[in-house]
């Protein structure tokens, strides 16, 4: 019994060192070590694509971090490495793609955006205005000049009298016609 527990217990363990193995680099300087750590965080998983490769624990990342160091250890710049992963992978592979023609729209699609909807709410804006602030008609205009009037003659007259309560005879029977037709919509 005591054999069988031994052996699940290294089992186990076994088993969860190699589920959880950690990439362990030799670097010839601290400088390298660096530049090293910069490369990997600044390039994007081609199968995460979240995360750098520095952060990601797929395949494809831990070979990518290994090709970074073997070509560090055989002294190619950081350009070099950069240009290796983007003629493998394409653009996507770095975080901060280059301007060309291909990825302009990424980059001018913001800008884009936002100067379409300041244009929106300048035209919306303006529409308005031309609504609110378009001239009466002179027939309009003399309407309302004459209702003008008429208030401040009601204003001036007794109290209990106004020009509201006086309905002349052509208003009457188009205000008992409205009552009729009141009284028709109401339910019964």
């Amino acid at each position: 019994m005591k054999r069988l527990i031994l052996l699940s217990v290294l089992w186990l363990s076994a088993t969860l060192a190699l589920a959880n193995a950690i990439d362990v680099y030799q670097f010839d300087s601290a400088e390298q070590e660096a530049r090293f750590r910069a490369l990997t965080s600044e390039l994007r998983c081609p199968k995460c694509q979240n995360n750098s490769i520095a952060d990601s624990n797929a395949e494809l990342a831990q070979d990518l971090r290994q090709k970074v160091h073997q070509m560090l250890q055989q002294g190619r710049t950081d350009e070099e490495i950069r240009s290796f992963m983007i003629a493998r992978y394409g653009n996507f592979v770095t975080y901060n793609p280059p301007v060309t023609a291909s990825t302009v729209v990424l980059w001018l699609a913001p800008a884009l955006v936002l100067m379409s909807g300041v244009g929106v709410m300048i035209v919306r804006s303006r529409r308005a205005k031309q609504t609110i602030n378009h001239a009466l008609s002179d027939e309009e205009q003399q309407r309302l000049d004459a209702l003008l009037s008429s208030t401040e003659e009601d204003d001036d007259s007794p109290a209990g009298t106004s020009a509201t309560n006086m309905d002349t005879p052509a208003e009457q029977p188009a205000s008992s016609e409205h009552a009729s037709t009141q009284q028709n919509k109401e339910p019964k």
